[in-house]
């Protein structure tokens, strides 16, 4: 296995033997030849589009649910990414008889290489991987290209179960995917990945009319750290429509909800506010979850990637379930929605009515809901605000938490931030601070919390309406500094979708990627100004000086 895409990987050059994230050797093989085959799919649909055939929109699906199901924490089951691999196949054959008298035979090997024999997929993953591509810079654009893509794909799927889809998103992955098997420049695959950055906007501009569509604005709202006297579910992960269901389906039956990392915001959208058995959250952000998960006594429904492997002392192992394109061995998985159905939760519930109440492991509420449309109805405040000098500067600190230490320099920012600066979040990373009593300026929170990791989208409609207000000409004009955390693949989807904004002078941290090269790190310094963090102190300094 060589394994590189996410913020913890081993001595910060990639993991070889086994995942820091608990990934086995043959999990991480199994997964390039997932891409792999993906690959060969873009391959076709690239090449029937450019003589103008058109390729079905649920192969566009079926590729963003399976580059989903790679990323960091969403798939340790082998046996589901051989039936991955299998119906990628299936899909590339399928496409290929549709369009093969327009794209002939002379097509990559992704795109003609198929196999029945699950047990030669191990020895076909090692000659196909990442180390395939040799040259380290045509490797790096490549996969940072790639993994980018995975981001994308994450939120277009979301988008997706909500009924929203565009073409252009899944065109966009056809043609990344073809373009890691070709011979191109680096302005070439600077542009593609700059590409990226702007379906990323795109995409997360998507998934954001999506939720507000079915579920409405989300509101400021108080959310309640403790616990009731019922049993309850815990979910986590981001999907929202599994959030629906499952409160509809728990509606009058004794058992409560909560929800646990990435899901925390769901508890400002007034759709789910409605419902008197959603009880707040519990417990912290993703790494905690081996603690989280014992002591809420209940069953936990993981809906999207965020799962870790349990240690030897959790006894939860039973109560847990998956959906979606996530997997676990030995873990009970929910299916897929039949015929615009909805999930079966009956089983969760059942189990959730046999357990204790959830211990309480902490009390009090902490505020969340400041997404864009919330905030802008705040623009007047806040601009009178910075204009009398009240406000000095927003800090955005969003994106991923993790599990090493050097992930403590976030909360100590927090922590010594000027009380006239304003910190803006999305992602888990709030994790590090949201429950710190950091005050208020004029009434205005000084931790504006908007969501998911894909709400980094309303932090970039807050900072370009700000920009309008004042009459700038720039976002980067703006007392605005970006001092981001990352950890995995849609992190980096966010990142490139600044890029393509024009945001200049990211701080990125606790480590820059691995998978960038120094000669393509030099590439992002020099058009991008991104810098890694250093220590709090000295990074507090510069960007209260706009630095």
């Amino acid at each position: 296995m060589f394994c590189f895409q996410c913020q913890e990987t081993a001595k910060n050059q990639g993991c070889t033997i086994k995942g820091v994230c608990g990934k086995e050797n043959d999990t991480a093989n199994l997964q390039d030849l997932l891409i792999f085959n993906l690959k060969g799919i873009g391959v076709i649909a690239s090449a029937a589009k450019a003589k103008g055939a058109a390729t079905p929109k649920d192969a566009g699906l079926f590729v963003a649910q399976a580059l989903f199901t790679t990323i960091t924490n969403a798939n340790f089951d082998d046996e589901k990414l051989n039936e991955w691999i299998q119906q990628a196949q299936k899909v590339k054959k399928e496409l290929f008889e549709r369009v093969k008298d327009k794209v002939g035979s002379d097509l990559h090997e992704s795109a003609t290489w198929y196999s029945d024999d699950v047990a030669s997929f191990g020895a076909k993953a090692q000659a196909v991987g990442v180390l395939a591509t040799e040259n380290e810079d045509v490797r790096s654009l490549r996969e940072l290209l790639i993994i980018g893509l995975k981001g994308i794909a994450a939120y277009a799927d979301h988008a997706s179960v909500l009924g929203i889809e565009k073409d252009e998103i899944f065109d966009f992955m056809f043609e990344a995917l073809a373009s890691t098997t070709q011979d191109l420049s680096v302005d070439e695959m600077v542009g593609l990945v700059l590409k990226a950055g702007e379906v990323a906007v795109t995409t997360m501009a998507a998934l954001d009319e999506a939720n507000t569509t079915a579920y409405g604005h989300p509101e400021i709202t108080e959310v309640n750290l403790g616990v009731g006297s019922n049993p309850g579910i815990l979910i986590s992960g981001h999907d929202l429509k599994d959030m629906d269901e499952l409160l509809k389906q728990t509606d009058g039956t004794g058992v409560d909800v909560y929800t646990h990392g990435e899901m925390l915001p769901a508890n400002s959208y007034p759709a789910f506010k409605k419902f008197a058995h959603l009880k707040g959250n519990y417990g912290g952000s993703w790494w905690h979850q081996n603690e989280d998960f014992e002591s809420f006594n209940g069953p936990v429904l993981m809906t999207t990637n965020c799962i870790i492997p349990m240690k030897k002392k959790n006894t939860y192992k039973d109560k847990v379930f998956t959906t979606g394109v996530v997997g676990f061995p030995g873990i009970k998985h929910i299916a897929d929605r039949v015929n615009g159905g909805a999930k079966d939760f009956s089983k969760i519930i059942e189990l959730a009515k046999t357990c204790n109440a959830p211990e309480e492991i902490e009390t009090g509420k902490i505020v969340a809901g400041f997404a864009h449309n919330q905030v802008l109805a705040l623009a007047d405040k806040v601009v009178d605000a910075v204009k009398s000098g009240a406000i000095k500067r927003f800090v955005v600190m969003a994106g991923c938490d993790g599990r090493q230490k050097g992930r403590n320099y976030f909360t100590e920012v927090a922590e010594k931030l000027p009380k006239d600066a304003v910190i803006l979040t999305a992602g888990c990373a709030k994790y590090r601070y949201n429950k710190l009593d950091l005050g208020d300026i004029g009434g205005i929170p000084r931790v504006l919390d908007a969501g998911q990791c894909n709400d980094c989208y309303s932090l970039v409609v807050i900072a370009l309406k700000l920009q309008e207000a004042f009459g700038l000409d720039h976002v980067n004009d703006l007392p605005i500094s970006f001092d981001i955390g990352w950890y995995e693949q849609k992190a980096v989807a966010v990142l490139l979708a600044l890029l393509h904004l024009g945001v200049k002078g990211i701080r990125l941290g606790p480590t820059l990627p691995a998978f960038v090269s120094p000669t393509v790190l030099n590439v992002l310094v020099e058009n991008f100004d991104i810098k890694p963090i250093t220590d709090a102190d000295a990074d507090i300094e510069a960007m209260m000086q706009g630095k």
